[in-house]
């Protein structure tokens, strides 16, 4: 029996561009889009469900009836796959499920714990110190996406993976393209291709000479893939993963939270006077930023009740983590940004199994660039009003093109 679609809409809310990005919905854009689960039709004229409610999020995200397999018929798929992109996943662990997912994920995990990454912090402040000084030396006005908010990332992912770093407008440009929903597919399996040919030729070098170096390509070189518990594919999807979703969440979130913090002085100021609250500030942050605005996308292998909905097997979710975070259920006048809210249940990173492995790096990476650039610049301004920016508007994760500063 097929069921009706009970709402057409953009699966991700729009910004208003004379109020900026930060825009919380009106009336009756919350109507809409904010509610029970229910079914809506995607862009490619498919159906699937809907869910923006804090608990239905977490209830589906951490369920293992819903799989985020994209070649699964049924998949809520935003855009018609290139040719090849079934064959492009391997290695991709994000885009498989229990222990195809698990195998590789552990691989990583240990990379990733918290305690490794505070050993590296010292790392992360140098190369955010290296980086303001550049930015100092240049003097006002400046672009702080392309002097600070991108380089930083970029730089710590490339040394973290033994990526040149000089190589790093070539990988930038084309992550830029696999996250653009609006691209063409021939254009996105040309840079697909181009990327991982890039990642293959430097793992391959890294296997011709595997002592000597300790990144994290040349360690899982010696341990996993020298031993016959990795094969080179896989570890090239492993490390194209790491590489686009290393730099451009952080990037685009150190941008936006300059630019939220700007518009009240006295909110930038606690990066400077409250460091220790720097850590709290980051979660509130991540919460009412959220800049993976497309949502996560599942589809369902069994009968699974979420939120009070069948959803069937073989049905498509899209999960909006954005609406999740502003939840009234959960943080009291969500649309507000409160500097001292205590927002530690935030699902930004996702939630369950497929949570961001790289969620304790990106969290060191905010706090540390945050608190050094109000130390730094404490009278930094952006220059540009809110209708003047420009945002990524169709790429999977949001963020601006550019951010004008001066002090």
């Amino acid at each position: 029996m097929t069921r009706a679609v009970e709402a057409e809409l953009p699966l991700w809310p729009p910004v208003n561009p004379t109020r900026g990005p930060f825009t919380p919905l009106d009336e009756a854009e919350r109507d809409r889009y904010v509610g029970p689960v229910r079914r809506v039709r995607l862009p490619t004229g498919a159906p699937a469900w809907l869910v923006t409610r804090h608990a239905d999020v977490r209830q589906l995200l951490r369920h293992p009836a819903f799989s985020s397999d994209f070649r699964r018929p049924g998949f809520p798929l935003l855009r018609p796959l290139p040719p090849q992109a079934a064959e492009g996943g391997k290695g991709s662990f994000i885009q498989m499920d229990g222990g195809e997912h698990s195998r590789l994920r552990r691989m990583l995990t240990a990379e990733f714990m918290i305690k490794n990454v505070r050993r590296i912090e010292p790392l992360i402040q140098r190369t955010v110190d290296e980086a303001l000084d550049v930015l100092a030396a240049a003097g006002p006005p400046a672009d702080l996406v392309s002097s600070f908010a991108l380089p930083l990332p970029s730089m710590v992912i490339c040394h973290l993976l033994g990526v040149p770093y000089a190589d790093h407008d070539f990988f930038q440009t084309r992550s830029r393209t696999l996250l653009d929903r609006e691209m063409p597919p021939a254009r996105v399996q040309r840079d697909f291709e181009e990327l991982r040919d890039y990642i293959r030729a430097l793992v391959d070098a890294k296997r011709a000479r595997p002592e000597g170096t300790d990144d994290l390509l040349s360690r899982m070189v010696r341990e996993r893939v020298e031993p016959g518990e990795l094969d080179v594919d896989e570890l090239v999807g492993m490390a194209l993963l790491l590489l686009i979703a290393g730099h451009e969440t952080t990037a685009n979130m150190i941008g936006l939270s300059v630019l939220r913090l700007t518009r009240d002085p006295g909110q930038y100021a606690i990066l400077r006077d409250e460091p220790d609250r720097a850590a709290e500030l980051v979660e509130e942050l991540l919460r009412y930023l959220s800049i993976v605005r497309t949502g996560l996308l599942r589809v369902a292998t069994e009968d699974v009740t979420i939120g009070g909905r069948l959803i069937r097997a073989g049905e498509g979710a899209v999960v909006l983590i954005s609406l999740a975070n502003r939840d009234a259920d959960v943080f009291d006048e969500p649309d507000r940004f409160d500097p001292y809210r205590q927002a530690h249940q935030q699902v930004a990173f996702g939630f369950g199994v497929h949570q961001c492995i790289g969620q304790p790096l990106a969290r060191a990476e905010l706090r540390i660039a945050l608190v050094a650039l109000a130390r730094r610049f404490p009278g930094l301004r952006v220059t540009a009003a809110p209708e003047e920016l420009s945002t990524r508007d169709s790429s999977v994760v949001f963020g601006l093109d550019a951010l004008p500063v001066t002090w």
